[in-house]
């Protein structure tokens, strides 16, 4: 079963100026992906900063989400480590925490083989009883997780059921989920290729347009899914150009600007990520209006 079918958000993590973590934006936005239509939180992730967590942190996080969610819609926790015993140790404590699932990232900078990965995506899922989505994002990571790979973890460990898939390479989609022959959640990881894949089989979309537009993301997917290709097509190359603008820098400084521009404390980012160039908001401000997007700051 999968642990979610629509639209889920990579949950921003909103700090304080002096960077701490602001529990009480996180749960206003939290509460506003829910009421207009969001399927998932997933927290911890890449968008959220987990990175420059210490792992106290991070576990708070997870623990505070799963609070603040209230069995509303699934709660998906970030985390994944470059270290294997790092990751099984969050693993471990996410689960604790209340998670419904897992985002499991490739491991960074070691660069594993692809046996190797298969090691250490088996040894995470054997300590926990939830089940895991894999995150396969070479461009930050250094590693392209294989669609044979995939195909074979979900096939010989039972809680691994998915796979985000953010290597922007359709064709590798298509296999895997050919190789995969229906047995995998496949969940977009780019938001400029929901239909595309979700038209292939995949079951949404793990989002950082969500932040923004939650009820649009949301519908991109629902409307693809009750066969309104039109409606969903339409939708998606609407969003085209805002995509373009929270890509514009690295993920997720312009999605932290955005957000602060409509009101929200989103806060500062956690070095090394630096404050959006003023050229490049300007652009993501018109885009935002551009979309119908209320701004006010």
């Amino acid at each position: 079963m999968s642990i979610f079918t629509g639209a889920g958000v990579a949950l921003i993590t909103p700090m304080h100026e002096d960077g701490s973590i602001n529990y009480d934006e996180m749960e206003r936005i939290v509460n506003d992906q829910i009421t207009n239509g969001t399927d998932a939180i997933i927290v911890c992730g890449t968008t959220g900063e987990a990175s420059t967590m210490t792992h106290e942190e991070h576990i708070e996080t997870i623990r505070a989400c799963v609070e603040m969610t209230k069995k509303r819609v699934p709660v998906i926790a970030g985390s994944g480590s470059n270290c294997t015993s790092t990751a099984v140790y969050l693993s471990k404590e996410a689960q604790k925490a209340g998670a419904d699932g897992l985002l499991l990232v490739s491991p960074y900078y070691n660069k594993a083989t692809q046996n190797g990965l298969k090691q250490h995506f088996t040894e995470v899922a054997k300590n926990v009883d939830i089940p895991i989505i894999l995150y396969n994002i070479q461009g930050r990571t250094g590693v392209n997780i294989l669609p044979k790979t995939i195909a074979d973890l979900v096939k010989e460990v039972d809680n691994i059921v998915g796979v985000k898939e953010a290597s922007g390479d359709l064709s590798q989609i298509a296999t895997l989920l050919s190789m995969s022959q229906g047995d995998i959640d496949v969940y977009s990881g780019n938001d400029d290729q929901i239909v595309p894949i979700v038209a292939l089989g995949g079951k949404g979309v793990i989002s950082v347009l969500s932040h923004v537009a939650p009820k649009d993301t949301h519908d991109i997917v629902a409307k693809l899914m009750a066969g309104d290709v039109k409606g969903s097509s339409e939708l998606q190359l609407k969003y085209i150009p805002l995509i373009k603008a929270l890509f514009s820098e690295v993920n997720p400084i312009p999605v932290k600007a955005a957000m602060n521009m409509m009101g929200y404390q989103a806060g500062p980012l956690r070095m090394p990520l630096t404050e959006m160039e003023e050229a490049n908001k300007k652009v993501l401000r018109q885009a935002m209006i551009d979309a119908g997007i209320k701004v006010t700051a």
